[in-house]
């Protein structure tokens, strides 16, 4: 029975022109053999299965060949060549620095750098896995590896660079391997099924260049077990079948289904995926990864980091023509929160289904968010000297007179009588049991909320109410406010100081420390939207500043602390007396 080779240890590459996706590496190592500029060190890293070690073994051949090629390549017909076919060669020594990491071991390899090479010019060392060498074994390769012998050159490997002493990497040149592209590796691969009589379709060796992440010792690997599984006939169903791969065609029939908005569909063919043994966070990544591959071909100029087969390709351009691309940003995103949630949910296939059938109504809820912004805030205009009014939130019953007062000339100095509605006293008009605080925010749109966080005015709030009012009734309405909000510690900050009325409608508030400020951030909108609400003016700016003067004061005694409450409050001091209350 003959013995059976691997195709990567078979076809491994024998010459630079034969290594695969490294050609700026190969070319610069063919230039320094031409002119004469060998390193005296040199550090191969990158991943695995790129061809560090291949290219190390191919330079350690080809400076050491006595007849080069015109494009400098070795000649495999010298005795040096033909030694080092057959594994023979007393110029290339090899160390497999994961199991031989101690000072002995690099001890033993100085000894034998000592000696000139029987045949050739150079005597070379090939360390792989270069990183599992221990402190004390880097510290005694140091000054070996810097002012080594002329005849001598090291080659180190890894696929961990980090993990070397700067002063290694200092004394190397250092030469940075890529990942194999999915092209290169399908291309090595149709050479392979082509010397082995294999007849694979281009597809599946996609599939299996796609799977093996740039490695292409991996794609071997993944070759030779599809070729075992399937003969001598290699197709994209038995490569997808053999390596449990979910198949292209479920995520092309799922995004029919997503156009179509047939969500019953599309939540049989997720059932179909979890029968056939898949894992659900497999389908969302692989869900994701279609709709990138969509968003790709919208635009020719990033066609090319589409990495599929030609048949593949033309379906996603076929599919990406059907789908708009604001359509497939808000699919993308809601994938993305899926794959997110998706290990921290209780009932995976349960958050997988509402995806999808979120996804199928993608189309249908496109244009909610200009009709909420239409409907939730009704304004209505007036003839004449009227002013527009805004509908406040609903408030307990009373007759609505819409007579109104003309605007006076000065807005601060001179009060201004609003409608019937809404000029009782803002801290006497309670709310209905819906009409709390946040109810009223309820009623407000969600554009309002965002332009008081912001603190901008927007073009189209130039022509809305503007509405005079006075210091006293910016207090009012403060007031009002104040008991309305459920959340008494902030209320008692809001009651700390008065709001200062300034030019333009701007309000200043000022408090004692940061960490009140930052409190009242977190209302700041909905303080905002309801002084602009009650006072009729959509040109209030809120301003919360920390008073410097006070911000570095501290009560450090009850009286002190007792004598600041009652200067705000007055009432305080009736109490104490009425119970002849002392302060300890």
């Amino acid at each position: 029975m003959e013995n059976f080779v691997v195709s990567a240890r078979k076809y491994r590459p024998a010459t630079f022109d034969t290594v695969v996706g490294q050609s700026s590496i190969t070319t610069t190592l063919k230039n320094a053999i031409r002119n004469n500029h060998l390193a005296q060190a040199f550090l191969f890293c990158g991943p695995r299965g790129v061809g560090k070690t291949t290219c190390a073994r191919i330079l350690a051949k080809t400076i050491n060949c006595t007849n080069l090629t015109a494009e400098t390549e070795a000649c495999d017909q010298c005795d040096s060549c033909v030694s080092f076919k057959n594994g023979q060669s007393l110029n290339v020594y090899e160390l497999d620095a994961a199991s031989n990491n101690s000072v002995d071991d690099i001890r033993s390899l100085v000894d034998q750098v000592r000696f000139a090479p029987q045949l050739g010019q150079y005597k070379v060392y090939i360390i792989d896995e270069v990183h599992m060498l221990s402190q004390a074994a880097f510290n005694a390769f140091l000054k070996t590896l810097e002012e080594p012998p002329r005849h001598a050159i090291f080659i180190l490997a890894t696929t961990e660079r980090h993990k070397i002493l700067p002063t290694i990497l200092s004394r190397c040149q250092i030469f940075n391997f890529n990942r194999i592209q999915v092209d290169d590796i399908a291309g090595h691969l149709a050479f392979i099924a082509k010397s082995e009589n294999v007849t694979a379709e281009p597809d599946a060796l996609h599939v299996i260049a796609q799977k093996a992440d740039g490695a292409l010792r991996d794609a071997c690997s993944i070759f030779d077990q599809v070729v075992t599984f399937a003969g001598n006939n290699v197709s994209y169903k038995s490569v997808i079948e053999n390596l449990n791969i979910l198949d292209y065609d479920y995520y092309f029939s799922m995004m029919d289904n997503v156009l179509k908005e047939d969500i019953p569909n599309a939540l049989l063919i997720y059932n179909e995926v979890l029968n056939n043994g898949f894992d659900g966070h497999v389908f969302v990544a692989g869900l994701a990864e279609h709709l990138r591959n969509l968003l790709v071909c919208k635009d020719p100029a990033t066609l090319q980091l589409l990495e599929a087969g030609q048949n593949i390709r033309e379906k996603y351009k076929s599919q990406s023509e059907r789908a708009a691309l604001p359509l497939l940003m808000r699919a993308l995103g809601l994938v993305n929160r899926c794959d997110v949630a998706y290990k921290s949910a209780r009932n995976p296939r349960l958050q997988v289904e509402f995806m999808l059938m979120q996804l199928c109504s993608l189309n249908s809820n496109s244009g909610d968010a200009e009709k909420k912004n239409d409907t939730i805030i009704p304004r209505r205009k007036k003839s004449g000297d009227e002013t527009q009014q805004q509908e406040a939130a609903p408030l307990t019953a009373q007759p609505e007179n819409k007579t109104t007062v003309q605007q006076p000339v000065n807005p601060v100095q001179q009060p201004v009588q609003q409608p019937v509605a809404n000029t009782a006293p803002v801290g006497t008009r309670k709310l209905t049991s819906m009409g709390s605080i946040n109810a009223f925010k309820q009623g407000n749109a969600a554009k309002e909320k965002e332009q008081a966080a912001g603190e901008t005015i927007s073009i189209t709030d130039l022509n809305q109410p503007q509405q005079p009012f006075t210091a006293e009734a910016l207090q009012q309405c403060w007031t009002g406010f104040t008991d309305e909000l459920k959340n008494q510690g902030l209320a008692s900050v809001l009651r700390m100081n008065k709001p200062e009325l300034q030019e333009n409608y701007a309000v200043q508030f000022l408090v004692a420390n940061a960490a009140a400020e930052e409190q009242l951030n977190s209302i700041k909108p909905d303080l905002l939207a309801f002084l602009r609400t009650r006072l009729n003016n959509k040109a209030i700016m809120l301003t919360i500043m920390v008073n410097k003067a006070e911000a570095g004061r501290k009560m450090f005694t009850d009286q002190e602390k007792y004598k600041r409450m009652a200067e705000l409050n007055p009432e305080i001091e009736k109490l104490r007396k009425a119970f002849d209350l002392t302060l300890d």
